[in-house]
């Protein structure tokens, strides 16, 4: 493992300690990419709803360094539901300004940004939930990206 890594990782354990606590949480986890991310590639999370009534925030985190060529990354998203229904959508997420200037946080060559996707989202039926993203860029296999990861929590609206 790269030593420039430690601190990232220790920030993260951390801050799962933190949310490990936290009642409100449903999920916050994050999926390496490879070297590149290939447009055959799927990064899945799944997760359990036992309250339908609550509000949720949906959150996707970008992990990039800085050889990403682009100042947005577009996904493709499929949601599979308890019953099995599956709905798909198609987002763009901005990581840079139209100079060039990353967004996020972070240190050294890694900047990290917490993209805010929906609020106030309920989820229909109780269970199992897959959410399923493929990259979604004119490229067959892309670089730059580290990290793909989403935080879903009850809204504090709640």
């Amino acid at each position: 493992m790269k030593p420039d890594r430690y601190p990232i990782l220790v920030s993260l354990f951390v801050l799962l300690l933190l949310v490990s606590c936290n009642s409100e949480l449903v999920i916050s986890e994050h999926k390496t990419v490879s070297e590149t991310w290939s447009k055959n590639d799927t990064m899945g999370f799944e997760f359990n709803i036992i309250d339908t009534l609550a509000f949720y925030e949906f959150y996707i985190n970008v992990r990039h360094n800085l050889k990403y060529p682009y100042r947005n990354i577009h996904f493709f998203i499929q949601t599979e539901f308890p019953n099995g229904n599956i709905s798909h959508d198609t987002i763009e997420c901005v990581l840079a300004n139209v100079r060039g200037k990353w967004y996020g946080k972070g240190f050294g060559d890694i900047k990290e940004n917490e993209i805010l996707i929906r609020e106030n989202l309920r989820f229909p039926i109780s269970g199992t939930y897959q959410i399923d993203f493929v990259q979604a860029m004119r490229d067959d296999e892309l670089i730059g990206i580290s990290d793909i990861g989403i935080y879903i929590g009850k809204s504090s609206a709640n």
